[in-house]
């Protein structure tokens, strides 16, 4: 089975067999799609929220908003039917501690918030996620059965 590698800021589809991973979820956010039908994945590592919020915004998989509209375009290019698709979400930790309360510092949590709203605008349903905490995430989708690992240091390995 190949394994094919989503850096950050980056994204990447693949038919079954095949395993789209991504290391070092921190306040990131892992979007994973999968269309169980057609057996198509896709798998955002989106690092913020929207991409209105900054003028240097080319790289359409760097943000929650555009980088889930990119994923899904590519997976419909890649055989996949939007109406099959499920999403799993995985990241969005508060990797630091701060002692204001000031919102624009809790990229995880706006991270995670902007991935739910833009994935039920697009009526998408999330079936489940491993979000939140202060630890990493490396998480690993599998294209043939939709599952997705979720490995962290000090918490382990779980499937969702």
């Amino acid at each position: 089975m190949k394994v094919i590698k989503v850096g950050m800021a980056d994204l990447k589809v693949t038919k079954a067999p095949g395993i789209l991973t991504t290391l070092g979820l921190g306040s990131c956010v892992g979007i994973a799609l999968h269309d169980g039908v057609n057996k198509i994945a896709g798998l955002a590592h989106a690092m913020l929220p929207s991409s209105d919020e900054i003028s240097n915004n080319h790289n359409k998989a760097k943000f929650v908003d555009t980088g889930i509209d990119m994923l899904i375009e590519k997976m419909i290019m890649e055989g996949a039917n939007k109406n099959h698709l499920v999403a799993k979400i995985a990241g969005g930790s508060q990797m630091f501690s701060f002692s204001s309360n000031n919102n624009i510092l809790k990229i995880g949590e706006r991270n995670v918030l902007a991935t739910r709203k833009k994935l039920k605008e697009l009526g998408i349903k999330i079936i489940s996620e491993d979000t939140g905490g202060n630890y990493g995430r490396t998480i690993e989708l599998n294209s043939e059965d939709g599952s997705l690992m979720v490995k962290t240091i000090g918490h382990g390995i779980r499937f969702i």
